[in-house]
């Protein structure tokens, strides 16, 4: 273990709160059988890996960076994300920002709950595929078996809807409509109400089409912020 894996360690191991690592398995599901199953946690809270991740992120190297990101402990993985993040923010290199990519890429099995996911893959990925054009890169992940691959790709698209660009999401939501899994009804209408809070005539024209076949979770999310009669008009069928 080289020494600044051990500073970053010993830095977040001081943070930790004993009711929160009693509290995280619990809401992260990681009984047996569950998403989260064998997940471990430090029970520190994420504004305070936020602050090490902001010490550490010029000084580790990505080498460094998939020790971290390889541990067992949940926040030593986010907060290797969070670094993570601000390296790719930080550089203007696109030799380094496809190094960047790359390494998120081969640290996918890592990238294993819905918050490293959520917090990273749009950051990263989301924003590397739009502005290379490099659609792929999420929709491969979203043909995937893996449904972690499945929430990277479809909240990935994060990026394009805060550019105003909808069509990557409605894909992605269409191919995943019927996954198994309630945390992709979630991640899916997520994606739409974002959507439709961008441009509430894109998420209408969509709901029109799609939405008497959604599962109840991913229709409730994605009318989250319709006016309460058209909400009640989709939830009871009258459209």
């Amino acid at each position: 273990m080289s020494s600044i894996i051990k500073e970053i360690h010993e830095a977040l191991a001081v943070l930790s709160i004993p009711e929160k690592a009693a509290f995280f398995p619990k809401f992260f599901k990681t009984g047996k059988g569950e998403y989260g199953e064998g997940d471990v946690f430090l029970g520190v809270k994420v504004p305070d890996q936020r602050v090490v991740a902001k010490e550490y992120y010029s000084k580790i190297t990505l080498k460094e960076l998939g020790e971290l990101l390889s541990s067992k402990f949940h926040e030593h993985r986010l907060t290797a994300l969070f670094i993570l993040i601000t390296k790719f923010e930080k550089t203007k290199d696109p030799k380094q920002k496809k190094e960047i990519i790359d390494f998120y890429l081969d640290h996918l099995p890592h990238i294993n709950n819905w918050d490293l996911v959520d917090s990273s893959c749009y950051k990263i990925l989301g924003r590397y595929a739009f502005e290379n054009q490099q659609e792929d890169l999420l929709r491969n992940l979203s043909h995937s078996d893996d449904m972690w691959h499945k929430r990277i790709a479809v909240v990935g698209t994060m990026h394009y809807i805060k550019k105003g660009s909808f069509d990557l999401t409605k894909e992605f939501v269409t191919n995943n409509l019927k996954h198994s899994h309630d945390l992709m009804h979630k991640a899916n209408g997520w994606l739409l109400r974002e959507m439709g809070n961008k441009n509430e005539e894109e998420l209408i024209l969509y709901l029109n089409t799609h939405y008497k076949e959604m599962p109840r979770t991913c229709l409730r999310y994605a009318i989250e912020k319709l006016d309460e009669e058209v909400r009640q008009d989709y939830l009871k069928g009258r459209i």
